[in-house]
């Protein structure tokens, strides 16, 4: 195997994939990257079992083909090494991988491409189409809610939902709050009746991370027990969750009654204040809401206490209600909006935050309260 290209490209591909790497293995060959060369094109592969990534660069000349696997981490440390711009030369002879540009030159360990693990296909039942744009909203807006090595495994990941209209909607929870956003009527299905599955914590955050081309389409196809992306220069593959989701059309507020609207920058400055004299382990602040007026009030164990009074619109009757004040600056730092509206019931019963602007009614979130 031997081939000639560019450092920067090289560079390119390579962050995508050691990205997957885990640097803890129990085989070592899951620490390395593989490399397969066919005519001009060049695949790298990275994986930890659970998640695949595949880029893809193509060469100006196509060099000798052959496939191996070299160090994923140090490929990636001397490739950055060396001056932007440089040309790389890789070649493989006997067990060993030899990396040139200019005066430098490395030569790195190799495993037999043979032994790399594979992430089995599964036949897809669904595919859909959109931009990756759409997509990377569609986990911004809702991935901080998932849920971190919560025993309820199904809630360390992303409920994706193909509904009948062409919908695509996508919720996370970890038990104390819930994110929801809908893609409505704009995605290309191909596949019969309604989908759902829960991608894992790991792949939402790989997936994110390689949206990078915002008007470039992604296809993903859904199957029994995988999800795989494709988009023009790399192939993602991750395990599903094996697990039921909570329903969560159950969790939202049946009939709140009390409607606050005020300004989404000025909430969230007055939350982020409050916020220093909360206390640091339950972080809860009160929330009192009369007439056109809301109090903010956070104490902590030193009987320290901090206050902030907003206008806001609200004319129903005066309500107190606590709640975990990270939770609503969550919510207030992935809206975007310029007004924010604020349901609410009675002090036992879940807030439900969205943006008050009508024609952008496609996210929704759901905060517990707290008592206080």
């Amino acid at each position: 195997m031997k081939f000639s290209i560019s450092r920067d490209n090289l560079v390119k591909s390579l962050n995508l994939v050691a990205g997957v790497v885990e640097r803890r293995q129990t085989l070592p060959i899951l620490a390395n990257v593989l490399l397969v060369l066919e005519k001009n094109t060049l695949s790298l592969t990275g994986t930890d079992l659970e998640v695949q990534l595949v880029g893809r660069v193509q060469l100006a000349e196509s060099g000798d083909q052959g496939e191996v696997t070299v160090p994923a981490r140090k490929l990636l440390d001397i490739c950055k090494s060396l001056p932007e711009g440089s040309d790389i030369s890789f070649s493989v002879k006997d067990g060993k991988a030899t990396i040139k540009s200019g005066r430098s030159r490395f030569t790195l360990s190799t495993l037999p491409a043979a032994e790399y693990p594979n992430v089995e296909d599964s036949i897809s039942t669904h595919q859909m189409t959109l931009k990756q744009g759409q997509l990377k909203r569609l986990i911004d807006r809702t991935s901080f809610a998932m849920a971190q090595q919560d025993v309820r495994y199904y809630l360390n990941g992303m409920l994706l939902e193909l509904g009948k209209k062409k919908d695509l909607r996508v919720v996370a929870t970890d038990g104390h709050r819930l994110a929801m956003c809908t893609l409505r009527g704009k995605v290309a299905v191909k596949g019969e009746g309604e989908s759902q599955v829960i991608l894992p914590r790991k792949g939402v955050l790989e997936l994110a991370r390689l949206l990078m081309d915002e008007d470039e389409d992604i296809t993903i196809n859904i199957g029994s027990n995988h999800l795989r992306a494709n988009a023009g220069d790399f192939s993602f593959t991750s395990k599903l969750v094996d697990g039921k989701f909570p329903d969560y059309q159950r969790v939202m507020p049946a009939s709140p009654d009390k409607i606050v609207t005020g300004s989404r920058q000025e909430l969230r400055q007055a939350f982020t204040r409050t916020a220093i004299l909360s206390n640091e382990k339950y972080r809860g602040v009160r929330l009192k809401v009369t007439k056109n007026t809301l109090d903010i009030v956070a104490n902590n164990p030193e009987q320290e206490e901090a206050e902030e009074t907003l206008s806001v619109d609200y004319s129903g009757d005066s309500l107190e209600i606590g709640f975990n004040v990270s939770y609503l600056l969550d919510v207030l730092g992935v809206l975007s909006g310029e007004k924010v509206k604020l349901s609410l019931a009675d002090p036992n019963s879940s807030a439900l935050l969205e943006e008050s602007d009508d024609d952008d009614d496609d996210s929704c979130y759901v905060v517990m309260p707290m008592r206080l």
